[in-house]
């Protein structure tokens, strides 16, 4: 699957972009229509300490899905935008069998 990582307001390492890339690839387990992803990794300036924020557009036939979520780590909101994804496209596989 083509993976598009975005930073915004801060320089990404090869290492972020490799775990977003690994954890995307195992979306398509899921659904594997999938057509493309884009990831929008954000820094917010505020005090608070969850301060990392991770939105993933997957594009898939016919629908787009957006999550978004904010947490300390980066690599934690991945992991939780990854895990809602998933719950996405197995309800959006499950819908298309039943209509078949």
């Amino acid at each position: 699957m083509k993976v598009n990582v975005h930073a915004v307001n801060f320089t990404v390492d090869g290492k972020l972009v490799d775990f977003v890339q690994g954890r995307m690839d195992k979306l398509e387990k899921y659904y594997d229509k999938v057509v493309s992803s884009d990831v929008y990794l954000k820094v917010e300036n505020i005090s608070e300490k969850e301060n990392k924020i991770v939105e993933m557009k997957v594009n898939v036939p016919g629908d787009d899905f957006v999550v978004k979520k904010q947490c300390k780590t980066f690599e934690e909101a991945v992991e939780l935008s990854a895990e809602s994804l998933e719950r996405l496209l197995v309800k959006r596989k499950e819908k298309i069998r039943t209509h078949i």
